[in-house]
């Protein structure tokens, strides 16, 4: 009774305090538009931190037997008891949302962030009406990293009291009953609402508030009048302590069902639908123009993803076009290719989930919570793997067709098949399934390194960057920015896997037809690698655009090799000006990977021949020592590679880890080259 007194008391003085804010400060709307804090239009581009305070079996790999958050926290207390359960937790969510995922969030081009919160970490379950402060500190300090980088933090309602649904999107535990079954576990909502409103009633960089999360309940009316009670209910006590702030109402049917919802019951509301799994024209969301248009209400499309980065671009074009702000789905996930962060599993984490298969015996204790802390700091931004191309596909994509490199594709050298350029389906890459619009749940058939239509599986070659492109159809095909360094006479060694005989090969330079159609002969299965020659090929120096187009199915590709055999054009050969240490590849690897590094000469040092005495510009492309070893996350060397002269050029050192020699783990490796150095991060994942 004494938490409700001063939870009540600190409502009433809060609404005194808050009638001095002038609502001119806050994010409010405009008729149809949300405006910022200097009354100008804004267009919400946002990104959910989704698995951070309510984790989802999908996200972490426990689908099969801890769907919902609760039973994941019920198989791990079963194994390492409650208190390290706890530890476990903390040590989880420290690492899964940190100051730098706010910078780089911000960096990347976002303007707010939606945070799916979790009653029970504001008020526990079994004690309704207290609060808990832990959790509130969590979103106070989300909040003051969103205010650094100026962020608007969006508040919402993920798992309410009861579950909104009886899925594991709501944590839904049946041993309670629904939120639309129990008055108390609505009464709890209401209030927890009014006491988070209280707090953050004059937080500028509060963006509003969510009020329920895909709510997905078949109500006994026959339309969504409770749910409009409830939300009726809980904006009249938000607007007892806070007037200052947009409330987002969400449909039924997973926000996407607003019948009876109309009309607005307040002043600053905005509607909000999600959106997976369908089409990307006007006519899937016509409905939605037609509620703005009969409310005079602003739209959010409050979550969305978990799709192919075509679609990406082309849902966020649609979203745009038709002045609807959007807010992505999600920050990070368990080997996830589509999120903008790709979480690394460790092999120790991956034991744990083979043991809760049922197809590994018991850990001990100490192993298991050895498992649990290796996989909390795997989630650490530091730890990992950047999606590039899934934001180049939400930002840069949406407004051009025109393609950068992945990567440096070095000619002599090899261009590996899955290396294509960044950029739209039909630009960068061609491929027929490139999304997934609701007949089919994949877009990349072999789910692997990239985010494209591209099919991508993983390699077992002799020579891999880890991954090849497969199901190859015809009609698709793959541009690649090439830099040749040298003019001249190749020789092209394709390296494929084919299971019948009639693939073929066009490739194409600059645009133009290099050379006549490759047959793509029958290797004897899908992993019998084999190579095909292609000799005398003259090429040019500088930068050109190479491209494959593929016709009928039937085969595999792996890389293409150029070797260059002889020099048809008089000139000088240019040393590489540059000093450069390339990402190793493949990375993760095991047991073998490749470093590729830069030597440059002295010219780069002064750029300006008449700078250098006689006797340096004769001594500019010497020899000059090199070292590229490699360390371990505590700085102890366990490998050196190189240690020797070497002249100016583009050299690629192989690294093999042999049976038992390093553990699975984060290793760094350092090139020093005279006076200078470069140092880049490499993961072993056996």
């Amino acid at each position: 009774m004494r938490n409700l007194i001063t939870s009540i008391l600190f409502i009433i003085i809060t609404c005194f305090i808050t009638t001095d804010i002038s609502s001119q400060n806050f994010l409010k709307t405009s008729g149809k538009n949300i405006i910022d804090i200097n009354g100008q239009e804004i267009l919400l581009r946002g990104i959910g931190l989704g698995g951070w305070l309510v984790p989802e079996g999908y996200m972490i790999q426990t689908s099969s037997f801890a769907n919902a958050a609760w039973q994941f926290r019920e198989k791990i207390e079963q194994l390492i008891g409650v208190e390290k359960t706890n530890e476990f937790f903390k040590l989880y969510r420290e690492n899964f949302v940190t100051r730098k995922d706010i910078q780089k969030i911000k960096e990347w081009g976002f303007n707010s962030i939606r945070l799916p919160m979790h009653f029970n970490l504001l008020t526990p379950q079994d004690k309704p009406f207290q609060y808990l402060e832990e959790g509130f500190a969590i979103i106070d300090s989300l909040l003051s990293w969103c205010e650094e980088n100026k962020l608007y933090l969006i508040l919402d309602l993920h798992a309410a009291p009861g579950g909104q649904s009886k899925d594991n999107i709501a944590d839904y535990n049946p041993a309670f009953l629904p939120l639309w079954e129990d008055p108390v576990a609505q009464q709890r909502t209401i209030h927890l609402w009014q006491t988070i409103a209280a707090r953050y009633s004059n937080k500028v960089w509060i963006g509003g508030y969510d009020l329920i999360n895909e709510t997905a309940y078949n109500f006994p009316s026959g339309n969504n009048q409770p749910l409009r009670d409830l939300y009726i209910s809980i904006t009249n006590a938000i607007r007892q302590v806070d007037k200052n702030h947009i409330i987002f109402i969400e449909g039924n049917w997973y926000a996407t069902d607003f019948n009876n919802l109309t009309p607005p019951w307040n002043n600053n509301l905005v509607y909000s639908f999600h959106k997976y799994w369908n089409s990307t024209d006007i006519g899937s969301i016509n409905y939605l123009i037609s509620l703005r248009n009969n409310t005079n209400c602003p739209l959010w499309l409050g979550e969305s993803g978990e799709n192919s980065n075509q679609w990406f671009t082309d849902v966020i074009k649609l979203m745009e076009n038709n002045n609807i702000g959007w807010a992505w789905w999600t920050l990070k996930k368990l080997e996830g290719n589509n999120s903008l962060m790709y979480v690394y599993k460790p092999i120790e984490y991956d034991n744990l989930l083979k043991y809760w298969n049922g197809q590994a015996s018991k850990p001990s204790v100490d192993y298991a919570v050895n498992a649990l802390t290796k996989f909390a700091q795997s989630l650490n931004i530091n730890n990992c793997k950047i999606n590039d191309g899934v934001i180049d596909a939400m930002f840069r994509q949406v407004k051009t067709t025109e393609t950068l490199p992945f990567s440096s594709n070095f000619i002599p050298g090899t261009i590996y098949a899955t290396d294509y350029d960044y950029g739209q389906n039909g630009f960068a890459y061609k491929d027929n399934d490139y999304q997934n619009t609701g007949n089919n749940g994949s877009w990349n058939t072999g789910g692997h390194y990239r985010n494209d239509g591209v099919d991508i599986e993983r390699c077992y070659d002799i020579q891999t960057n880890g991954y090849n492109v497969g199901w190859i159809n015809t009609g698709e095909f793959l541009n690649y920015t090439v830099n040749v360094q040298q003019s001249g006479i190749y020789n092209l060694t394709f390296r494929y896997a084919a299971n019948a005989s009639n693939g073929k090969i066009l490739m194409r330079w600059d645009g133009q037809n290099l050379g006549d159609l490759i047959d793509v002969p029958n290797t004897g299965g899908w992993t019998s690698w084999k190579s095909i020659s292609v000799n005398n090929i003259s090429l040019t120096k500088g930068t050109h655009t190479f491209s494959l187009t593929f016709f009928f199915g039937g085969f595999n590709l792996n890389y293409v090799k150029f070797d260059l055999v002889s020099t048809d054009i008089e000139e000088e050969i240019i040393k590489p000006s540059t000093f450069k240490l390339e990402q190793n590849y493949p990375n993760p690897f095991n047991p073998t990977t490749t470093i590729q590094f830069v030597i440059p000469n002295l010219i780069d040092q002064m750029r300006n021949l008449k700078d250098f005495s006689p006797e340096q510009n004769r001594n500019r492309n010497k020899n000059i020592w090199v070292t590229l070893k490699i360390y371990d996350m505590l700085g102890k060397e366990v490998a050196t590679l190189v240690n020797e002269e070497k002249k100016p050029g583009t050299y690629n050192c192989e690294w093999r880890i042999e049976n038992g020699e390093l553990s699975s783990g984060i290793y760094y490796y350092m090139l020093k080259v005279g006076g200078q150095s470069k140092t880049r991060k490499m993961i072993l994942l056996k």
